[in-house]
């Protein structure tokens, strides 16, 4: 039965979600059960293309993206991929109206992986970040507010802020990865070679401003995505602090983590500022 084989989907790309990102796996359960599984599609897909081009270094790229992009049209047009990921993404994206400007959006900036090495203007830097995080924000709160337009537009502009600042700390915590492994500068004007603390506190300063714009987004959520969401801001801006106090030079030799006892105190904290509707 379709049914049974749409279940099976958004079982794997649950399986992915807490394969890849224990945090966001974390966060995603914090959301009312009628949701969660969307977002798990919407990451699985994302996640699926990132790994194409960040980690298949044995394999061709390029081909790999382009078909799974044509794989992904093909199930939209079908109703059904016997790809999971795609079978569930494509389910979620009917199901919650998810315009398509968002999708090519998002394979646009992981397709610019596959070649472009750094990121010389302000320009070019936020079209990157719209595509690769902002849109997933997006994406995101097509399910969050359930087809009401009203209400998407209303928090539209601070999704995408959040997204802007989640990408942006990952940027600044894999700078090592990034630079080393992958060849790639994604902030503008900055000389990873010469990575100092002027440049880590302009980049930090950027990021609180648009922690704290996402925050006046995330108290106006519906009820069944807030603590979710608010459980990852969490975390993230956990992240921040603690690359904020570590040194330059051990930023851009080792990847910065929490740990998972912190985490857990975290989800506590957010748990109860929740329940005391602090937020």
């Amino acid at each position: 039965m379709k049914s049974l084989f749409d279940t099976v989907s958004f079982k794997c790309s649950k399986l992915v979600t807490k394969n890849y990102s224990t945090s966001f796996s974390l966060a995603v359960h914090m959301l009312a059960p009628s949701i969660r599984d969307a977002i798990y599609s919407i990451y699985g897909f994302v996640r699926f293309a990132d790994e194409i081009v960040d980690s298949f270094h044995d394999y061709e790229k390029e081909y790999l993206i382009d078909d799974f992009e044509k794989e992904y049209y093909k199930a939209m047009q079908l109703g059904i991929s016997l790809n999971p990921i795609l079978n569930s993404f494509q389910h979620t994206v009917k199901q919650y109206n998810i315009t398509d400007d968002l999708v090519q959006a998002f394979l646009k900036s992981m397709k610019l992986d596959l070649f472009k090495s750094n990121y010389n203007t302000q320009t070019e830097y936020e079209d990157y970040i719209y595509g690769s995080a902002d849109v997933v924000g997006l994406m995101c709160l097509k399910v969050f507010v359930k087809g009401n337009n009203q209400k998407y537009e209303q928090l539209k502009a601070e999704a995408m802020r959040l997204g802007s600042a989640f990408q942006k700390v990952n940027f600044l915590r894999d700078l090592k990865d990034d630079n080393l492994v992958l060849n790639r500068n994604y902030f503008p004007g900055i000389n990873l070679n010469s990575f100092d603390e002027s440049a880590k506190t302009a980049i930090i300063a950027e990021i609180e401003e648009d922690f704290r714009v996402a925050y006046q987004g995330i108290v106006k959520l519906p009820m069944e995505a807030k603590f979710g969401v608010y459980t990852a801001f969490v975390y993230y801006k956990k992240l921040l602090k603690k690359l904020k106090s570590t040194p330059c030079n051990q930023i851009g030799n080792s990847r910065i983590r929490v740990s998972n006892y912190t985490k857990a105190g975290l989800l506590a904290q957010s748990f109860v500022t929740y329940k005391l509707k602090l937020v």
